[in-house]
C-alpha cells in the first residue's frame, strides 16, 4: 500500500506539500494556496526535491538557517491509489481525512505541474 502526506509549512512562505509515496521515496510538490477539494479546482504545484519515506510523519520546527525554515504540521494523511504515470501526467486517488478521491497532476513547464481534483 502506498501512503501520501500533506504538510502545511509555515516557511518565508505560507505552502503546502504534496507527498507521494513511489519508487522508494516521498515525490514531492510545493502546492502555494493548498490542495484542492472540490472538483475542477486547479492550483499550481512545482516540484520539488524527493524526500526519504521516514519524513511521511515529520512535524515539527525546521530551525532558522535551514532549507525551510519553519514550522511544519501534518493536514492530511492516508492511502494513496496510483491509477496512472507518464512523464506528463500522473492519476491518483487519495484516501486521508480531508482529501478524498480522484485528483491528476498535469505536467505544464519545467518543475511545474497543475494539480487538480477530478470529478466523479
Amino acid at each position: 500500500m502506498q501512503r501520501f502526506v500533506v504538510q502545511e509549512h509555515h516557511a518565508s512562505h505560507l505552502h503546502w506539500d504534496l507527498r507521494l509515496e513511489m519508487d522508494g521515496v516521498l515525490k514531492s510538490w510545493a502546492v502555494p494556496k493548498g490542495p484542492p477539494e472540490q472538483p475542477g479546482v486547479r492550483r499550481l504545484a512545482i516540484q520539488t526535491e524527493d524526500h526519504p519515506v521516514s519524513y511521511i510523519g515529520f512535524e515539527g520546527e525546521i530551525e532558522e538557517g535551514r532549507y525551510g525554515a519553519g514550522m511544519v504540521e501534518i493536514w492530511d494523511t492516508g492511502a494513496l491509489d496510483l491509477e496512472e504515470r507518464d512523464p506528463e501526467k500522473l492519476l491518483f486517488v487519495l484516501h486521508g481525512q480531508r482529501l478524498q478521491g480522484g485528483y491528476a497532476l498535469v505536467h505544464t513547464r519545467e518543475d511545474q505541474w497543475i494539480l487538480l481534483k477530478r470529478k466523479g
